[in-house]
């Protein structure tokens, strides 16, 4: 029986791209989402056995909206990956740059090209779409003239456009990171060494600094932290942190400490960090106070 995978897009995108790179030698049947909220929901309504979102990329930073969407679903993140991303421009057959009139993509396809845009306008609306290759496969269907699309290679392949332009991404060593999604119930990895997580603090003095102690004098090494505004309530913040550590046991002892320095914990994951594509200069690691 074929294992059911949710993703935000559709056959031949960046997120099947990712899937096939997470579920290697794995018998799958795609279940095509418009939006990731969809794939949140095909999860929770048992749609689909897991989900596959990207969570951050190397040009447009964190997509933060999804680590929200994974706390508000009740998700945990299983497994991870990294996906070398080449962004191509395409259209139909007989097409130039100077008789294209509009380029669509997603929105985060379209900031990770934005200095190569920028050469295009002002004669080239950009136009943001629902996903890569959903962009280019309309193009094609509907023998759209004076438009084009930015999509990977594999997605001019399949739907037979023409490459405009090549490697078109504003950094040419682009990555995007992509997380597997499961119910709270859900595993994957045996060999636990990373976490996300989500606090929140109170108004006192010293409060981030403390939690960073904590993490430092256990030997848990911080490698992301970011803030996202808590809604109603003005200037006060949510943290999400990614954390490394040797031992799961020391980690989930450290996390029941952490509950007393913070207002509100979730642990919204705890899985294996992938090396094998994980960008060196996301092997940087941080410890704090010491």
């Amino acid at each position: 029986m074929s294992l059911k995978i949710a993703i935000q897009g559709i056959e031949s995108s960046f997120h099947h791209l990712a899937v096939q790179q997470l579920f290697p030698e794995t018998e799958l049947e795609l279940v095509p989402c418009p939006s990731f909220d969809k794939v949140a929901e095909s999860i929770t309504n048992f749609n689909a056995d897991f989900g596959v979102i990207a969570i951050e990329n190397t040009i447009a930073g964190s997509i933060l909206p999804n680590y929200e969407l994974i706390d508000s679903s009740n998700l945990k993140i299983l497994d991870e990956t990294f996906l070398t991303i080449n962004m191509y421009l395409m259209a139909l057959g007989g097409e130039t740059l100077h008789t294209i009139d509009e380029v669509h993509s997603h929105p985060v396809a379209l900031q990770q090209c934005k200095q190569y845009l920028q050469r295009l306008q002002p004669h080239c609306k950009i136009i943001e779409g629902k996903d890569t290759a959903s962009e280019a496969k309309r193009i094609k269907e509907n023998s759209l003239k004076g438009v084009a699309a930015i999509a990977g290679k594999q997605v001019a392949e399949k739907y037979g456009l023409q490459i405009l332009g090549k490697n078109i991404q504003t950094i040419k060593d682009n990555k995007t990171r992509f997380v597997v999604l499961g119910r709270e119930s859900e595993t994957i990895v045996p060999e636990l060494n990373k976490a996300t997580l989500k606090f929140q603090l109170d108004h006192t003095i010293g409060s981030l600094s403390n939690v960073l102690q904590l993490l430092s004098t256990f030997g848990i090494n911080l490698t992301k932290i970011q803030s996202f505004p808590i809604e109603g309530k003005p200037w006060q913040y949510s943290f999400y942190v990614d954390v490394l550590f040797d031992n799961v046991t020391l980690f989930e002892e450290v996390t029941t400490m952490l509950k007393k320095a913070v207002s509100q914990l979730r642990i919204l994951g705890i899985y294996k960090q992938n090396l094998e594509n994980i960008p060196s200069t996301l092997l940087v690691t941080t410890s704090y106070g010491k």
